[in-house]
Order: structure tokens, then C-alpha cells, then sequence
């Protein structure tokens, strides 16, 4: 699965959550998470994509990019 960083960032500000709050509700680095919005991280492990998605309560393919 590819992020897509636009649609993280989107979701996460409409939810008015900080890069810190989605930090601890996924245990990922708050530097990684920044990165992944950014589109820095393109191929990360499945196993984060699928933390944020569940953090944001969103299924996995409104954050990522279709293969």
C-alpha cells in the first residue's frame, strides 16, 4: 500500500487531530507520520498504513493510492 499524504493530512485536519494526537493513537513516530503526509515515505510496511486508517476510522483505501 502507498500513502497518499494529501488524503492523511486531509482527513486528519478535518478530524481537528495534531500530528501528536494521531501519534499516540497509532504508537508511529510523529517525525514518520510527518514524513508520510509529506509523500517522503512511499513504500512503507502495510502494518502502519492500516494504524492510521484505523486511527482516522477510515478503510485503508482513503489514504493510499491506487496500484
Amino acid at each position: 500500500m502507498r500513502p497518499n499524504g494529501r488524503a492523511i493530512r486531509a482527513i486528519r485536519q478535518a478530524q481537528n487531530l495534531s500530528l501528536r494526537a494521531l501519534q499516540q493513537t497509532t504508537g508511529l513516530d510523529r517525525g514518520y507520520l510527518s514524513r508520510m503526509e509529506r509523500g517522503l515515505i512511499r513504500k512503507p510496511a502495510d502494518d502502519p498504513v492500516l494504524k492510521v486508517a484505523t486511527a482516522l476510522k477510515v478503510p485503508p483505501d482513503a489514504i493510499t493510492h491506487e496500484e
